[in-house]
């Protein structure tokens, strides 16, 4: 047991946090959250926090209550004077809003990150951000994981012939990395998409070789779903003889689930790093943990030592 350690979870995923704390071999810290009758979030810690190392997951997809939620219970350690908060945040949301690419419009991201920082945070530990760079938007120590590894034990364990490693241009670095850990002569190809309108995926062309080949879209989000599969019509056009989809965060919006399971892909392979209701399951989506993953770094952190091996 680690001493002088302890982790809370707001309501976005309770079951990781319970997996999490589970690998560490302690209990989760216990916290009343209750919603008022308009709606407003209510928080009451019911342990003592002073001096102690205090981790809290909170991953921050939609609802907005969920960022609002990770604030408010960041302000309670805060004032309730614990020595260390690291804010543990399996998927960062409003990521995507990283840059002012067109006029008048928020860098979203930055503005969490703000957020999170003023709200008491001494340290951010994340997955799978949408750019590396928005690292940089904090004034504090953060460890950025990646699921690489979860999900390359899981496709090192399936037989694949002829593999291709499929991304789009923005995470063809990161999908050469992935296809290199799965064998050295797994080449990678790059699917040129454009955006018209938000949510919305047009695949203007395939670049490389996928004739006869089992195509394995590469991504870090699945929002509405309509890129890979787009992806995968395009792949399979192309005479691609099988399509797998692998992402960290099923954000699943509307009828994502559904779409994907009508869909001619395989499998889709996910983590669990947004908690993905019954609804939102089906036959072909198989999730993975993270759990292993993030115990280990919270971990590493707590007693001060390196975490840059796990940043694979």
């Amino acid at each position: 047991m680690l001493e002088e350690l302890k982790v809370f979870s707001g309501r976005a995923n309770l079951p990781l946090a319970e997996k999490i704390v589970k690998q560490l071999g302690i209990k989760l810290g216990e916290a009343d959250i209750i919603n008022f009758a308009d709606g407003e979030i209510r928080i009451k810690l019911k342990e003592n926090v002073r001096g102690i190392d205090v981790f809290v997951i909170q991953p921050t997809h939609p609802p907005a209550d969920n960022i609002l939620e990770l604030l408010l219970m960041i302000d309670a350690l805060k004032r309730a004077s614990a020595d260390r908060i690291t804010a543990v945040i399996p998927y960062y949301g409003y990521a995507r809003q990283d840059r002012k690419d067109q006029p008048r419009v928020p860098i979203s991201a930055k503005l969490v990150a703000d957020l999170i920082v003023t709200a008491g945070a001494n340290r951010v530990l994340t997955m799978d951000l949408h750019a590396e760079q928005i690292q940089g938007y904090f004034n504090v120590p953060v460890d950025h994981l990646y699921s690489a590894p979860i999900l390359i034990e899981y496709f090192q364990q399936k037989d694949f012939e002829s593999l291709v490693v499929i991304s789009d241009v923005g995470r063809a670095n990161r999908a050469r990395g992935f296809a290199k850990r799965l064998g050295d002569d797994i080449p990678i190809g790059v699917v040129d998409k454009r955006r018209p309108e938000l949510n919305q995926a047009e695949v203007v062309n395939i670049i490389g070789e996928v004739e006869g080949k089992t195509a394995l879209i590469f991504d870090d989000i699945i929002d509405t779903g309509g890129t890979v599969l787009k992806a995968a019509e395009a792949l399979l056009s192309r005479k691609a003889t099988k399509v797998l989809v692998t992402a960290t965060h099923p954000v699943f919006s509307n009828d994502c689930a559904g779409k994907l399971a009508l869909s001619e892909i395989d499998k889709v392979v996910v983590t669990d790093t947004i908690n993905l209701p019954a609804s939102k399951r089906n036959n072909k989506i198989e999730i993975l943990s993270v759990s292993p993953l993030l115990a280990e770094a919270i971990a590493r952190i707590h007693k001060g030592q390196s975490v840059s091996s796990l940043f694979v």
